[in-house]
Parts: C-alpha cells; sequence; structure tokens
C-alpha cells in the first residue's frame, strides 16, 4: 500500500506544478495585455460621464 500511495503522491504534486504553471502562463498573459494597453494610453478612453474631444463633430 505504501508504493501505491507513494505514486499518487507523486502524480498529485507533478499535476500541482502544471496547474500552476498554467495559472502562471495566464497571469503572465493578462499581465502582458495591460502593459500594451497601457502603452497606448492616448486612444484609451473610458466612459466617465465627460465630453470626449474625439467624438465631437468638426466642421
Amino acid at each position: 500500500m505504501s508504493g501505491t500511495q507513494n505514486n499518487s503522491s507523486a502524480r498529485r504534486n507533478r499535476n500541482n506544478v502544471v496547474i500552476g504553471a498554467v495559472l502562471l502562463a495566464f497571469v503572465a498573459l493578462v499581465f502582458s495585455i495591460t502593459v500594451v494597453k497601457m502603452m497606448g494610453g492616448a486612444t484609451m478612453e473610458a466612459y466617465d460621464h465627460t465630453v470626449r474631444p474625439s467624438l465631437e463633430k468638426t466642421e
């Protein structure tokens, strides 16, 4: 029984490492997308109920 329990524990630890790596990769992806979007800050506008010059009609 000790061999089976040890094998199961090793498999569980390996699965935890893989899930942790996938989670870390997802966080890195979201962080990198955020950084890229923040670098283009001039084109970013929020919906905060203020007049936005880009929507004004120029005549």
